[in-house]
């Protein structure tokens, strides 16, 4: 869905080698084949609010919100992109999902690889599964007495996501295969309780966060730790959900 405006980026760091910055949900990375009717995307507004060239750092899906990398020079750029294929970065991810989780644990499933709609002609169809690990924890959960489906009220669990690896579409596709699907995910999701959710809550998106990115800087070798705010439809659903927020906080620090 376009954006109607042009978004203003929320700067959550920057020194004069990295900047993160908060991605709205619907939002590009960058200019790709499925962006037709687009015309902002993240790497340009970036760009344009800090005044110079910026390099993603790493990969965001469109539907999914939060911290979002980029590197002020091709030297830091590498670097960082090292420090991701060693998995010295952690990122951790916020979902609401269908039902009641009440566990936590890791999820290690291969993942075949996710290809675009067009295809990559230097990817094998029959390429094998490639590993993905993801770790979970259960935070909170929460019901509303209102029958969909074969169901007499609508349940949802509040989870909270490590990859250890960055397989295209990883915490969507594993937590569907716990059959707990993300709320608002199209491709892996619940047909009946995404559009029971949209007329319920009165809005459309992936309800999955990237909220917090921890790492080692590249040039200062100091620890970094960044960390993204829940936006207005997050608290919206936390409100209604009788999710309160001091309580969240200490759940996820």
């Amino acid at each position: 869905m376009p954006f109607d405006e042009k978004p203003i980026l929320t700067i959550l760091y920057q020194d004069e080698y990295i900047v993160a910055v908060d991605k709205p949900a619907g939002l590009f990375v960058h200019r790709s084949y499925m962006d037709k009717d687009e015309i902002y995307f993240a790497l340009q507004l970036v760009r344009d609010q800090i005044g110079q060239y910026v390099y993603p750092l790493h990969r965001l899906d469109r539907p999914t919100s939060g911290i979002l990398l980029f590197g002020l020079s091709e030297e830091v750029a590498r670097l960082m992109g090292q420090a991701f294929m060693d998995k010295t970065i952690q990122k951790t991810y916020f979902a609401l999902t269908r039902g009641h989780l009440f566990d936590g644990g890791e999820i290690d499933h291969p993942l075949k690889e996710k290809l675009d709609k067009l295809g990559d002609k230097n990817v094998s169809l029959d390429k094998a599964p490639q590993d993905a690990v993801t770790h979970y924890e259960s935070l909170l959960t929460a019901s509303l007495p209102i029958p969909v489906g074969k169901f007499d009220s609508v349940r949802y669990s509040l989870i909270k996501c490590l990859p250890v690896t960055g397989r295209r579409h990883q915490i969507r596709r594993h937590l569907a295969h716990l059959r707990h699907p993300i709320i608002g995910d199209i491709n892996y999701g619940d047909n009946k309780q995404n559009p029971f959710f949209i007329k319920h809550f009165g809005f459309k998106r992936l309800m999955l966060m990237a909220q917090k990115i921890e790492f080692i800087h590249p040039i200062t070798k100091e620890e970094v730790s960044i960390t993204a705010e829940f936006d207005r439809q997050w608290l919206q659903v936390f409100d209604e959900l009788s999710w309160d927020m001091s309580k969240i906080n200490k759940l996820i620090e």
